[in-house]
């Protein structure tokens, strides 16, 4: 078991030292407790001026004790410069606590503030510290930084020990907000070798090898020793800036800048054969199959369970027994948001309450389909917050949610997860695409990886029918139809956010569109697109008494240009691929005539995988107009961004051209 952790904020114990600031080539670490007055008089941060805090260092040791544990010693500290930047003083330290695999000790925290032109040292009251349990496998070290206010320098320092010596912590250089200096020290024996995935982009400011001997005391009583060797390595990083919330990024973890740890060999002490540890998926399959917060929860008996079964075989069909037993698990169980691909409390229990973690509710879906005479599978999937599943990265900490995987035929499958009501049998839910599942069939011992995406395009239609006014006023109707997760999205937002929100939504922030009704087909019917009929009325304000303006681009959801930035910092991940057909027709106005109508024209990226398409013509009357964009990619890189951010500019000024009628 090993997981990634994330560890928030600092705190300090004062002594101000008067030293010159070193340049960021040539970072310091200081003691705990000690601090430049510099830093306590900083206003912003250097390199990323509108930060609201800065983290100023943060400094790990990790090295193997003399009974083979990881230990690590960390300490941190952060800068507050205003009050939106105090959130970060609110620390959590997660951990698994589970048969003592993981602790954290030795806590220490203080606050600094400069008054009068000296420090004033607030430390952390140890009663203000305190574990919270999260579930029976997790804990976590919650305190939140005292006396904190927009000048204030916070740091703190812990030990973190597992007995696990495979459990080498990840490391991440970067965060939420932007740091200084971030540095890495590392000491592992020579008996162990460890496969790195790195995703630094930055060089190193710091990179130096060394190594160290220690020895190891003799098992047999006598005072007979074993010398060896550590292997020392300490990487530094400086003025890393935060990473951003993009538009359609994965997660925090795809991509932010870090050193992952995986190990790959174990050599014997005293000499001998080396052991690879090339766990395999297969291997790791048959360990959940046994778990018992997984594997064992599978047959687990449900409080009357038999009269849902029995109606589900009466059903002719597998597709009907599918979207029955989907639709009552679904409605039936309350999932509590926690996310974990083992049980807390176990199927039964959450059965009972009807609620539980993604785990409980989704394994019950998969034991009343299996009842039902379903062919069904337990899956272990990664959603999109908590980041892609490494394939060559045999561990359990890159899942964090049970479901079901039904393979269909050959080219058809099913992937279930009742844990969001809007969610539909026939749909890979959006937010575990272009990631990995791993299914577990015990039966026939086969465990196995499969990539989950969507190959079609969903392709979203939008009917435009209005006539135009000579006073400047447009009044019709509109049709979209959305399917699959355009779909699901439509209805979860009509339904969370209620009528008055959601038509908000759909006038995009313009006030002078008014709708005044909205109808909706096939709400009940996963099956089948939503249909949402609207009637309409816009006031064309650009027109006056001899020209009238107006923008055709209208509930598209397409008016706005998500990729304005310049520059980008993570990949673009849209999840699946996406249509837009837009055709709509406009009556021009009695005694008007067309002065101005956008050009046709086609355009595409240089690797063909979005085309955007306009047609425009005057045609009996009116003003017809068509717009066709296709992906054929759902997935682009940051290094191609420039290109990309180009086309989606030129694009979005096609889509919002205006045409121009004319007095005649």
């Amino acid at each position: 078991m090993k997981k990634i952790m994330f560890f928030c904020l600092l705190g300090a114990s004062a002594l101000i030292v008067n030293a010159q600031t070193k340049p960021a080539a040539e970072p310091t670490i200081q003691e705990y407790g000690k601090i430049d007055k510099a830093d306590l008089e900083l206003k912003a941060c250097d390199f990323e001026k509108d930060a609201n805090a800065e983290v100023l260092f943060d400094k790990a040791d990790v090295y193997y004790d003399r009974n083979f544990n990881i230990v690590m010693e960390r300490h941190k500290r952060i800068k507050i410069f205003n009050d939106n930047g105090k959130e970060s003083a609110n620390i959590r330290l997660e951990f698994f606590n589970a048969d003592h695999f993981e602790n954290i000790s030795n806590v220490q925290a203080e606050t600094i503030n400069l008054v009068d032109g000296k420090p004033e040292i607030t430390k952390i009251d140890k009663k203000l510290i305190y574990t919270q349990n999260i579930d029976k496998q997790r804990s976590a070290i919650v305190f939140t930084m005292p006396n904190v206010r927009a000048g204030s320098v916070i740091e703190f320092k812990y030990v973190w020990q597992t007995n696990s010596y495979g459990n080498f912590p990840d490391w991440f250089f970067q965060g939420k907000i932007p740091t200084r200096y971030s540095e890495l020290e590392t000491g592992i024996p020579e008996y162990l070798e460890f496969a790195l995935v790195s995703k630094v982009r930055q060089p190193y400011v710091k990179d130096i090898t060394s190594t160290d001997s220690e020895t190891l005391p003799g098992g047999d009583g006598q005072n007979n020793t074993t010398l060896f060797t550590v292997n020392k390595r300490t990487r530094g990083l400086a003025n890393i800036k935060s990473l951003p919330d993009e538009a359609y990024m994965s997660s925090d973890v795809d991509n932010l800048q870090c050193l992952l740890f995986h190990l790959s060999v174990v050599k014997p002490i005293g000499g001998g054969f080396s052991q690879t540890r090339a766990d395999t998926w297969a291997k790791l399959g048959g360990i959940l199959a046994d778990d018992d917060d997984f594997g064992a929860q599978l047959k687990k008996k449900l409080t009357n369970e038999d009269a849902i079964i029995s109606k589900a075989k009466t059903l002719k069909t597998n597709a009907e027994k599918i979207a029955y037993i989907f639709n009552e698990v679904k409605n039936t169980m309350k999932w509590d948001g926690n996310d974990e691909w083992y049980t807390n409390d176990g199927t039964s229990k959450a059965w009972d309450r009807k609620s539980g973690n993604s785990a409980e509710v989704n394994l019950i879906l998969y034991h009343l389909l299996n009842a039902s005479g379903v062919r069904a599978y337990p899956m272990v999937v990664s959603t999109r917050d908590h980041g892609k599943v490494y394939p060559a990265f045999t561990f359990l900490y890159q899942f964090n949610r049970a479901v079901v995987y039904i393979p269909v035929d050959s080219t058809k499958r099913y992937i279930l997860d009742a844990t969001n009501k809007y969610n539909i049998y026939t749909e890979t839910p959006d937010n575990l695409l272009n990631s990995y599942g791993l299914y577990i069939d015990k039966e026939n011992k086969v465990f196995d990886l499969i990539f989950l995406k969507r190959d079609l395009p969903v392709r979203q239609l939008t009917l435009i029918n209005a006539e135009i006014k000579a006073d400047g006023k447009m009044s019709g109707t509109t049709q979209i139809s959305s399917p699959a997760y355009a779909r699901v999205n439509s209805i979860k937002r009509y339904k969370d956010d209620g009528e008055k929100k959601y038509v908000d939504y759909l006038r995009d922030n313009d006030n002078n569109l008014n709708i005044s009704a909205i109808k909706f087909d096939n709400m009940d019917d996963d099956t089948a697109p939503l249909i949402q009929n609207i009637d309409f009325t816009l006031d064309l304000t650009s027109s006056d008494g001899n020209y009238i303006y107006f923008n055709p681009n209208l509930f598209t959801g397409l008016y706005s240009n998500p990729f304005l930035s310049e520059e980008r910092l993570t990949d673009i991940d849209f999840g699946y691929l996406k249509d837009y057909i837009i055709n709509g027709s406009y009556k021009i106005p009695a005694g008007y005539k067309v002065d101005a109508l956008p050009k046709n024209t086609t355009m595409t990226l240089p690797d063909k995988s979005i085309s955007f398409k306009r047609i425009v013509a005057e045609q009996d009357g009116n003003v017809v107009v068509s717009y066709t964009i296709s992906h054929k990619k759902s997935i682009y890189f940051k290094e191609d961004y420039p290109y990309f951010h180009d086309f989606y500019k030129k694009m979005h000024e096609l889509l919002n051209e205006q045409i121009v009628l004319k007095k005649s």
